[in-house]
């Protein structure tokens, strides 16, 4: 199967959480997903989150979502912490849309707010280390609108 070639990292929007555009950063070493999440509150049954996220101009957005599990990740650092995952759609800059699980995590301190795991980029993507954003410009996510996705 013919594979995209994608950069180290690359824009994305996430329309079921309405956030766009996002730079997020393609890590095949990671093995899961995740995104950057503020005020993480889970309902008492634990079947929903809301979080607030912000986009790559600072606007922050308040998301909802059906919690998909909960489970123990062991970050790079070597600490391991229970996180939320949630499972959302994500539109890369070049158009390319599929269905992504992603953890809710204090991304913070780090210079994307969203990382690609391998298990998002397994079976679609080839990453050239060198490249960045080879899919497309932030622009082409700008006007991003969930209606014409």
């Amino acid at each position: 199967m013919p594979r995209l070639v994608i950069g180290r990292r690359e824009w994305i929007a996430l329309p079921d959480l309405g956030v766009s555009p996002l730079n997020a950063k393609t890590d095949s070493g990671a093995r899961s997903s995740s995104i950057h999440a503020e005020n993480v509150s889970l309902s008492a049954d634990e079947k929903f989150v809301d979080f607030t996220t912000t986009n790559h101009f600072g606007v922050k957005i308040a998301c909802h979502a059906s919690v998909s599990r909960i489970a123990r990740v062991r970050s790079s650092s070597g600490v391991a912490r229970k996180r939320i995952f949630i499972q959302t759609s994500a539109v890369l800059a070049g158009g390319f849309r599929w269905t992504i699980l992603v953890s809710l995590a204090n991304r913070a301190e780090m210079q994307c707010p969203m990382l690609l795991g391998r298990r998002a980029l397994a079976g679609y993507f080839l990453i050239d280390p060198q490249g960045a954003h080879l899919l497309g410009s932030r622009r082409s996510l700008k006007s991003f609108n969930p209606d014409n996705l």
